[in-house]
């Protein structure tokens, strides 16, 4: 196959072409947030309606516009949707690393490839911020993933807006955090 037409915009990898998601993505993101297998570990992730995944996206492209970058929608050479991921200024002060993949997908390193794609493209924006990563405690893949960016555990405590008072949030950073940048980080 010829493979996606890359756009201006858009990002290439070695195996990846990433872009800012749009409304032709909403039924592979549905699909995705609405899968088991992927929000099984962080229920509130779970989309029960297009309707959210259509606020997400919005959501997305506002961070686009505010930020200079966000999340990717990533599809493979053949056009075939494989997640999304990218990065996104979080309450001012620190870029949020994020991925989601189709499960066909995981442990093939698509994940470090999305992620050395959105750090490069953040620390051309804004070098100043530290990059950071949220998990939920127990959801090993992730935790696995963010660990192999070079994100070092930096803080871990309750997960603040979770209905699970037991569910663990664990905060990943580039650098030192100051307690502020931690507080405004943890406690939304």
């Amino acid at each position: 196959m010829s493979g996606p037409e890359i756009a201006a915009d858009a990002v290439a990898t070695d195996r990846l072409v990433l872009r800012e998601p749009n409304r032709e993505d909403l039924p592979e993101l549905f699909e995705l947030y609405a899968d088991p297998r992927v929000w099984g570990p962080d229920p509130l992730t779970r989309h029960d309606s297009i309707g959210q995944t259509n606020r997400m996206v919005d959501n997305w492209r506002a961070a686009w516009r505010r930020d200079g970058l966000g999340m990717w929608t990533a599809y493979s050479a053949d056009s075939t949707f494989v997640g999304i991921g990218g990065c996104f200024i979080r309450y001012g002060v620190a870029w949020n690393l994020g991925f989601r993949l189709r499960p066909q997908f995981w442990g093939q390193g698509y994940a470090q490839e999305i992620s050395a794609a959105a750090t490069t493209a953040a620390r051309s924006l804004r070098a100043d911020l530290p990059m950071t990563a949220h998990v939920l405690e127990g959801n090993e893949r992730s935790r696995r993933a963010v660990e192999r960016t070079g994100l070092r555990l930096t803080w871990r405590g309750a997960d603040a807006g979770n209905p699970d008072a037991s569910a663990i949030r664990l905060l990943y950073s580039d650098r030192q955090l100051s307690e502020e940048t931690v507080n405004a980080l943890t406690e939304r």
